[in-house]
Order: structure tokens, then sequence, then C-alpha cells
């Protein structure tokens, strides 16, 4: 949980389902948002001493991305296109500061699952996509929790990698 990968995955993964909820007009737009925020991003190194805070803020963001599929009307196309440049402004900084540039790489397909989520939603019902969402919920409370214990010997350390 504290390298760059998985926060940024399941960061990108929340996004899809939330996509999954937009017009279908506004998916394409916002993914090319989140690959333009990647780009700019990635060459803005985060400071070191910021870790902490950049890891509380990216399960914050996924927290906020997966919970707007419970959004009674959806996304509307500039709250989706908000999104995406939100995913890819914590992704981006949490890679730079825990991994390497070839893990936005390993994460970004996770951004993928709009189509299949989308697809159930047109073709079923919403609510099998609304429960995947709700475990990534439950990731980021989690993690964000993890994050927030008080430091104990032999405890801390264990449950974070």
């Amino acid at each position: 949980m504290r390298g760059g990968v998985v926060p940024a995955a399941l960061l990108f993964v929340a996004l899809g389902l939330a996509l999954a909820f937009a017009p279908r007009s506004s998916r394409a737009p916002s993914l090319v948002a989140l690959l333009a925020t990647l780009a700019v991003f990635s060459f803005v190194p985060a400071p070191q001493a910021w870790l902490e805070e950049t890891f509380f803020g990216c399960w914050l963001a996924v927290l906020a991305t997966a919970a707007s599929v419970h959004l009674g009307r959806g996304l509307g196309r500039c709250a989706a296109i908000v999104l995406s440049v939100n995913a890819g402004i914590w992704a981006s900084a949490v890679i730079s500061l825990a991994g390497s540039r070839s893990d936005v790489l390993k994460a970004l397909p996770g951004a993928l699952v709009v189509w299949p989520a989308s697809w159930v939603v047109r073709r079923y019902d919403s609510i099998p996509v609304k429960v995947v969402s709700s475990w990534v919920i439950a990731v980021a409370v989690l993690a964000l929790t993890l994050q927030l214990l008080p430091v104990t010997p032999g405890y801390l350390p264990d449950h974070l990698e």
C-alpha cells in the first residue's frame, strides 16, 4: 500500500467506475484529460517531505472518486473531466514519491474498467458497479485508517507494506 502502483491503480479504477455513470460523450475527453495531466505532472517532482500528506490526499481522492458513483444523477461532463484531472495529479504525485515513471503504465489500465462497467450499467443495472465501488471505498478507508494509527513498535510497518 506504500508503493506507487497500488494507490494509483485504485484511483484509476475508481475513476473508471465513476465515468461509467457519466454521459458517453464525456468519457473520451475525460480519459484524454487524465493522460494529459499524467504527462504534465509526471515531470514535476513532489518534495519527499510531502510523502505522508501525498498518500493521505491520494486515498481521499480514491474515496471521493469512488463515492461519486452514488450521486443521484451521475456525473456531468465537467465533473468527469475534473475527476480525471484530480486523479492524474494525485497519481503523479504518489508515483513520483514512491515509485518509478513506469508505474504509471502499470496502473493506467485500471481506468479501462469504464467500458465493462458502463456496459453493466446500461445492460443490467447500476448495483454491481456500485458494489465494486464500495469495495474500493473500503480499501481507501482502511488505508487512511492505517495511516492515522499511532506508531506502535512492531505494528505499523507490518500493516503498511
